[in-house]
Parts: structure tokens; sequence; C-alpha cells
């Protein structure tokens, strides 16, 4: 890296970059839940909230087995439910939540999940972010930008928004980033949340990001970058 500091980019040429940088620093990266039909992916993101994916993929195995579609889930027993889902945390409600949607898929949507915002969000426990999860990764929709924890940290440190409500967040990264790679940019900030930019200390000395970022540390410049930013004429 060198040493020298640079002024930031706007905002909007900053974002493109980090979304370049981070396609080439996280090339494979994908989807951390594993499911196989698309009622599988809507019920791990449930389960996801307030919890790792490593513990929900813990989970799911079991719960796929016992209730492996919409109309399983939906005629199963809570309790049962409740039980094979209780170490993600407000499992109840989350029981609940899975049950009641696959209910609604069953008797709204035919059983098999929608392919809309609207009527993603219409089912319960299903806000704007696990919709954009299932549209971008189940049906290849990008709808929308999705905004988990480290994709609200991280886009605020990075000063591409100043908002921390989740829906504000999103719709000022999706006046950044091209539609098509909404969720290339989420999924690939996810990645460097864990890896670089953790919550209690950032490692903005190794972050190949940095000289693109608001509050870091350190401005200095990636070598392999500094052509990349040096403007055309």
């Amino acid at each position: 890296m060198s040493s020298r500091r640079r002024k930031l980019l706007p905002k909007k040429k900053r974002a493109l970059e980090a979304l370049t940088r981070l396609k080439h620093l996280y090339p494979d990266a994908t989807c951390s839940l594993n499911y196989e039909t698309p009622v599988q992916l809507l019920i791990a993101t449930i389960l996801s909230a307030q919890c790792t994916d490593e513990r929900v993929n813990m989970v799911t195995p079991a719960l796929f087995d016992r209730f492996p579609d919409a109309h399983a889930m939906a005629e199963g027993d809570l309790a049962e439910i409740e039980q094979l889902v209780k170490s993600t945390g407000f499992y109840r409600n989350k029981a609940k939540n899975i049950q009641n949607a696959c209910r609604k898929i069953v008797t709204d949507f035919g059983g098999e999940v929608p392919q809309t915002m609207t009527e993603l969000t219409s089912l319960p426990g299903a806000a704007r972010k696990t919709a954009n999860v299932v549209l971008a990764h189940a049906f290849g929709i990008n709808a929308g930008v999705t905004v988990d924890t480290h994709v609200k940290r991280l886009s605020g440190r990075m000063g591409f928004t100043k908002h921390t409500d989740p829906k504000k967040n999103e719709q000022d990264l999706m006046k950044l980033i091209p539609q098509a790679d909404w969720e290339n940019w989420s999924i690939r900030l996810i990645y460097h949340g864990r890896a670089v930019c953790n919550a209690r200390k950032p490692e903005c000395d190794r972050c190949q990001l940095a000289d693109l970022c608001a509050s870091a540390k350190v401005t200095a410049v990636p070598d392999d970058a500094e052509s990349s930013l040096t403007p055309s004429h």
C-alpha cells in the first residue's frame, strides 16, 4: 500500500469503485444460507434475524427434513417447529411467522413463493430484507438492496448513507449502485464486514477499501487500485 493520502472521491464514484474492488476481493461470494427451494430460503432467512447464518444452517437440515415444503410446514405441529428452531433465538415468534407465512403461501399463492416485493412482504415475518434475499437468490430478481447489520454498518461508516433506518439506508444505496449489482453489493459487503470491517474493531490498516471510506483510520491507497482511480482524459 502507498502511504500517500488522497482526497475522497465523490460519493457515487467511491461506491462504484468499492463495488469493483469487492467483486475482486470476494469473487465467489454467495448467500451463506443453505437451501434447495425458494420456500426453504424464505424460512432460513426468517430464522437468520438476530442469528448467525452458521447457526441457521445447523438447524435447517432437521427442520427441512421434517417439513420440506410450504404444505408440510403449514400443517405441522407448532410446538415441534418451535423445538427445531429454538437455538436460533426468538424461536416462538419465528416458528409462528414461518408457519403462518407457509399457510398464506398455500392459501393465496398456490403453494409457491411469490415473486414480487409486495406479495413477499405480505407474508408474516418477511420484511424488505427477507424479500430482497429471496427475490435475488431464488429468482434472480434485483428488487432492492439487502440491508442487514453488516450492510447498514459499513454503508454508514463509508459515508454512503447517514441513515440507520434500513429502508432509508436502502434507498440511498439504490441511488449509488446499478440495479444489476444491488445484490452483488450486499453479499460482498457482508463478506467484507465479517472478514475486515467488524463491528467492534475495524481493521482499517489492512482494508482494501480504506481510501474510499469516510471514517477509515488510514487513507492509504492499495497499490493495485491506484490505476483504477486515475481520472481518464
